[in-house]
């Protein structure tokens, strides 16, 4: 059983599990996104959360406090700078982990984790256009017609569309005809 057991010590001792969290916290902050295993995500996720959070105050103690942990100035500098004013409203939950099946090496689970406010594709789901929906369509009705081998042979010829090449030159002199009048 777990009882009482709320780290994952990835199978490391302390001193490399705190580097690996330390280096992979500096990656997420610089690069947005990373790729890695499910369970050093999660891992990571408790790790840079409450230092994301110690960033919306900006002060020395909070700079070297996140510093202590990061050990990185460019990422500490870009945590303080650009992220913080981005999730300055933004009440926890800082980070979005996908998962994106298991590794072939190995069969293990890999995600991305990556900051939630700067994944463009689904800021723009939600803030955009709104989202095709699908729905059904009701049949068009059958003509009836006496002899249904005609129906059936009308339905089976393919329709004929102009192609690119014809359609062009007739939008074209259309639109010379427009220019002229």
């Amino acid at each position: 059983m777990r009882h009482q057991k709320r780290i994952n010590h990835l199978g490391r001792k302390s001193a490399h599990r705190k580097a690996m969290l330390s280096n992979m916290a500096s990656s997420l902050i610089i690069h947005k996104r990373i790729n890695t295993t499910v369970a050093k995500a999660k891992a990571l996720r408790t790790f840079v959360e409450p230092l994301i959070t110690k960033s919306k105050e900006d002060s020395t103690h909070s700079r070297r406090h996140v510093f202590s942990h990061l050990q990185n100035k460019d990422a500490v500098s870009e945590l303080f700078r650009e992220i913080s004013k981005k999730i300055a409203d933004r009440p926890g939950g800082y980070t979005r982990i996908l998962k994106t099946g298991n590794r072939e090496g190995d069969n293990a689970e890999m995600c991305f984790i990556e900051l939630v406010d700067y994944n463009e594709a689904m800021l723009a789901t939600k803030d955009g256009a709104k989202v095709k929906t699908t729905r059904r369509k009701r049949a068009p009705s059958k003509k009836k017609v006496a002899d249904e081998g005609e129906v059936k042979a009308e339905e089976s010829k393919p329709k004929k569309t102009a192609s690119k090449k014809e359609a062009a030159p007739e939008v074209t002199q259309e639109t010379e005809e427009e220019k002229a009048e």
